[in-house]
């Protein structure tokens, strides 16, 4: 306040912590009023005092003394007062770190934190609580939510803080999830405005990212929460590492994912003929899931419940049909056709993209390829401009063999497609209706056993069914008939190709005036043939009336 009392002294404290309001405060306390501490103004009091020496060398319970006294009886003890008044200490930076408030915080968080999980445990362990994944979550992290209220610094040490004393990483994974909703906002443009508000976020997701909990196949992370990271990551442009490690994740996580969380968009500084979809981080997700190790997808449940003794049962082959990786590819394989067919309405998609799309899975990964082809052929109607060699390729990748019949009917009167799959596939549908009048199975039903139809009685006594590894052996030896067989087919084609194309060569050649020439002369010639013909003809009447006139002369008659 100004006064024009020229004895009124003025003193200049700019760098009091909590400013005007705070030496307040303290000033009221030095004149013996007494001050309300609570949580709004304990980080402010405490910094405060130390910043004006109110120590107890000056005076006994000082306010130093007090505010360390309200410190560890109500602060300290609570996880929800511990956050609250670390929220407030973001905004006495450096002087809160400098009296060691804030380290003392956060370890008093992860410290109550895993004091109440064990506390929780113990409790069921005693009264032999049957285990409720959804309560314990629920009484665990009820704090986690509040944790959103502090910035991305304070977030990381406190997280960092409660994983090094043990917290369950599914309560963690909550506690980031939460976090990110709210931390996490989507960038719109690509201004230059927006280029503070893409650097914050990137920082963000990267410090997310490395929070996670370790990486496993039962990750407590959900594949869509993995989703929305890295589609963040390419939205604000991400390291590299960040997003390998994502895809990673996703990759370990594939069979449980949804088409729309591999549906990732491209970075939209893109040009405008670029692809909606980034296709090549699919590829490597994909990748990942195919390159696992038998370690990483059969655990000891997974063999107990699946390994049977040699007595009476079988034993699955890891790669056989039935296991329980092949169970996870074929569910990968429905995901990527419908992945196919959605990126395929993308007319920005190279061929030679979609193609390597294509050709991602192992051959006995799709037992219907019914979506494939409904894929490739959504891709040849939207790029009628492709190659011949492009579109030849492309359709190699569809197998004929494991088409439906309903599929097999629309590819043989499909114009899009090449002569060549026309051919195989009418090819197929004979040696499919011959084995049907023969009474032999389709490739559909000998597949992974007769899923489709009865099972199969055994000649002696009783009946039983095939075994997977016996029946995946019979399949193998049919596709390499089936094999021989186009190929045979294929070197027929040839031939005819050879044929069409020479008689074409000699159609091209013949010129019209030609032809008419030709036929004009070969008319002429057949006129001068007839009329010698007629001459030569009355000359032998002729001569053969007189023969029969002088041998009728010297006849006796």
């Amino acid at each position: 306040m100004e006064s024009k009392d020229s004895k009124i002294s003025r003193l200049n404290l700019s760098g009091v912590p909590g400013g005007p309001h705070a030496f307040e405060q303290a000033a009221k306390f030095c004149y013996g009023v007494n001050i309300d501490i609570s949580l709004a103004n304990i980080a402010t009091l405490r910094c405060a005092a130390h910043f004006l020496e109110m120590t107890e060398e000056y005076s006994e319970k000082n306010l130093e003394s007090r505010t360390e006294a309200y410190l560890k009886d109500t602060i300290l003890p609570s996880i929800p007062n511990s956050i609250t008044v670390l929220h407030h200490c973001q905004n006495l930076i450096p002087i809160s770190e400098d009296i060691s408030l804030v380290n003392r915080i956060i370890n008093g968080i992860a410290n109550n934190a895993c004091k109440e999980q064990l506390t929780s445990g113990l409790s069921k362990l005693e009264h032999n609580f049957p285990p409720k994944p959804v309560e314990t979550e629920i009484n665990s992290d009820w704090w986690g939510k509040s944790l959103a209220l502090l910035n991305l610094d304070f977030f990381q040490r406190v997280l960092s803080a409660v994983k090094t004393k043990g917290l369950k990483q599914d309560i963690i994974s909550r506690i980031l999830i939460n976090y990110a909703q709210n931390a996490l906002v989507p960038v719109k443009g690509s201004s230059i405005s927006d280029l503070d508000m893409q650097k914050k976020q990137r920082v963000a997701v990267e410090t997310i990212v490395s929070l996670l909990p370790t990486q496993s196949r039962k990750s407590s992370v959900p594949i869509a929460f993995l989703s929305s990271l890295l589609k963040s990551t390419i939205t604000a442009g991400g390291s590299t590492s960040c997003r390998c490690d994502l895809e990673r994740r996703i990759g370990l996580q594939l069979d449980q994912a949804i088409l729309e969380d591999i549906l990732i968009p491209v970075n939209p500084h893109g040009n405008n003929h670029s692809p909606l979809y980034d296709t090549d981080s699919v590829v490597r997700i994909f990748s990942m899931f195919l390159n696992l190790d038998e370690d990483d997808v059969d655990d000891d449940e997974e063999d107990n419940r699946r390994m049977r003794n040699d007595e009476g049962e079988m034993v699955y082959d890891f790669d056989s049909p039935g296991s329980p990786k092949q169970s996870s590819i074929i569910k990968v394989s429905k995901l990527l056709d419908n992945y196919l067919a959605e990126v395929a309405l993308d007319s920005n998609l190279s061929p030679s993209k979609f193609t390597a799309l294509s050709e991602l899975l192992p051959d006995h990964a799709r037992v219907v390829q019914d979506g494939l082809y409904r894929a490739v052929d959504i891709f040849l109607k939207v790029h009628p401009n492709m190659k011949d060699s492009e579109r030849y390729r492309l359709c190699k990748t569809i197998d004929c063999q494991k088409l439906t019949q309903e599929a097999c009917s629309h590819a043989a009167q499909n114009e899009r497609l090449p002569v060549q799959m026309a051919v195989q596939v009418l090819y197929f549908e004979q040696i499919r209706l011959r084995n049907a009048m023969n009474g032999v199975g389709g490739h559909n039903q000998f597949f992974f056993g007769s899923i489709n139809g009865p099972n199969r009685a055994g000649s002696g006594a009783g009946s039983g069914c095939i075994s997977p590894r016996d029946n995946y052996a019979s399949v193998r030896r049919e596709n390499r008939e089936l094999k021989l067989e186009v190929a045979r087919m294929r070197m027929r084609l040839t031939d005819l190709e050879k044929d069409h194309v020479t008689m074409k060569q000699d159609l091209v050649r013949s010129h019209p005036a030609n032809r008419l020439f030709k036929s004009f002369t070969k008319k002429l010639s057949k006129l001068n043939l007839l009329f010698r013909f007629k001459d030569g003809g009355s000359k032998a009447n002729s001569d053969s009336k007189l023969l029969f006139q002088k041998r009728r002369r010297h006849s006796v008659s």
